[in-house]
C-alpha cells in the first residue's frame, strides 16, 4: 500500500475512541463526506508512494485547521490557494496554518516538503469545550484517559511508513514534556526535537517570524 492509502485507512478507524470528561466534545472531522473528499485528494496528491517520512507532531486538531479540513495545519484558504484543492469549507484563516505554509514555501513548496515530512498530532482527534478549542493536556483526566489511544495511534503511524529515528514535536512546553514521558515509557522514537508551536509564534512573537522559520528550516534539515 502507498503512504496515502495507509493514512486514509488510518483516518477511517479513528471513530472508536475513549470517553471524554463531562462538557468536552470530540472533534472528529474524518466522518464527514467533505473531509473524506479533500483528504483523499490531498494525500493521493502528495503521498502516493511507499516512501518513509519524518513525523512532525502537534498537539491535537483545532476547529479551524485539521478539525475542519482533516489535514493538519491546513486551513481552507491554504488548501485552495497553495495546494490547489477546491473545497466548500468556510474560508477562515488559521494562525498555525499561516506559519506552516510560510515554512513550506521556504522549503521549496508542498511537493518537496510533503515528500519528506508528515504532520500528525499527539491526539489524532481534537477537543472542544464551551465552543472553544481544548488541548488534550488541559484536563488531566482527559490526558490520562486518552493516553493508551494516543500511543496506539502513534504506533500505527510508525508502522505504515513514519521514521522512528527522530520526531519533531511542536510546542516547547506541555506537549514536548508529555511526548518525552510517552517516549521514555513506550520507546517510540530514538530522538525528539522540540520546536516552538506555530500558534505561539504567530500570537506572541510575530515580529520574529523569520527567525522562527529559520529555526524550523535548520532543525528540519535532516
Amino acid at each position: 500500500m502507498s503512504f496515502a492509502q495507509n493514512v486514509l485507512q488510518f483516518f477511517d478507524q479513528l471513530n472508536d475512541y475513549p470517553e471524554v470528561p463531562e462538557g468536552v466534545e470530540v472533534l472528529n472531522p474524518y466522518i464527514t463526506d467533505a473531509v473524506k473528499k479533500v483528504t483523499g485528494i490531498f494525500y493521493q496528491k502528495y503521498y502516493d508512494d511507499p516512501k518513509e517520512r519524518y513525523l512532525i507532531i502537534g498537539i491535537n486538531p483545532g476547529r479551524l485547521g485539521a478539525g475542519l479540513t482533516g489535514i493538519p495545519f491546513t486551513d481552507p484558504i491554504r488548501l485552495k490557494t497553495v495546494c490547489q484543492i477546491d473545497n466548500d469549507f468556510d474560508p477562515k484563516p488559521e494562525l498555525s496554518s499561516k506559519f506552516i505554509y510560510a515554512l513550506i514555501a521556504k522549503m521549496n513548496g508542498p511537493e518537496a516538503f510533503y515528500n519528506q515530512f508528515y504532520f500528525s498530532s499527539v491526539s489524532p482527534l481534537g477537543f472542544t469545550k464551551d465552543g472553544k478549542n481544548l488541548n488534550y493536556y488541559d484536563i488531566r483526566s482527559l490526558q490520562e484517559g486518552w493516553e493508551p489511544f494516543m500511543v496506539e495511534n502513534l504506533k500505527k503511524q510508525l508502522s505504515f511508513g513514519c521514521r522512528n529515528d527522530v520526531a519533531f514535536i511542536l510546542g516547547r512546553g506541555k506537549n514536548f514534556k508529555f511526548m518525552q514521558t510517552l517516549n521514555a515509557r513506550y520507546g517510540l522514537f530514538d530522538n525528539l526535537v522540540e520546536l516552538p508551536h506555530p500558534r505561539w509564534v504567530m500570537q506572541y512573537r510575530l515580529k520574529r517570524l523569520d527567525e522562527f522559520i529559520e529555526e524550523y528550516v535548520t532543525k528540519l534539515s535532516v
